[in-house]
């Protein structure tokens, strides 16, 4: 199945100059989105490592990693904006092409020796999928592997995560 023919590219959004990939006609089709699931579990079935959590990146990360957790018999870690988690929490800051953001994990989210998959839609400059990265091992967990269903390559976010099993479904 070519996945691609449920992505909307959106011209000019949210700003002027921006092309964006719209993955909710794959969402609402359930073949197309059950292909896609599909896919992410043979790719983390084949990392050959029994996955414990995945992570998922707020908020289309969850949209993909909590079915593909289901499908693996793992847990479900969000990862979360500022003032979203209720409990104690971690966070990691990254920068932005204007400023910085931060990320958020509950502080007992992942063991230590847990393997740990993250699975985010997209791959753009790789700022949030890093910080991701060291909020697991911060608290001991093992990123076995990350994945997205689309990876903008001109942007080249895939350095950042040198020496990581990284997947992309799609490369624009």
């Amino acid at each position: 199945m070519d996945l691609s023919k449920y992505v909307a590219d959106i011209q000019d959004f949210p700003e002027e100059g921006v092309l964006f990939r719209d993955v909710t006609p794959l969402l609402k089709d359930k073949d197309a989105y059950k292909e896609a699931i599909d896919r992410f579990v043979a790719w983390a079935n084949d990392l050959g490592v029994k996955t414990d959590i995945v992570a998922g990146p707020e908020a289309r990360g969850f949209l993909f990693g909590c079915p593909v957790a289901y499908q693996l018999n793992a847990g479900f870690v969000p990862v979360r904006k500022p003032g979203k988690l209720p409990r104690e929490t971690i966070s990691e800051k990254y920068d932005l092409e204007y400023g910085t953001n931060e990320v958020f994990m509950h502080a007992d989210s992942i063991l230590p020796g847990q393997n740990v998959i993250i699975v985010d839609d997209l791959l753009a400059t790789g700022g949030t999928v890093e910080a991701t990265v060291k909020l697991v091992e911060r608290l001991g967990g093992k990123v076995a592997g990350i994945a997205f269903f689309i990876e903008l390559e001109a942007l080249e976010g895939r350095k950042r995560l040198q020496g990581y099993n990284v997947y992309s479904m799609l490369k624009y």
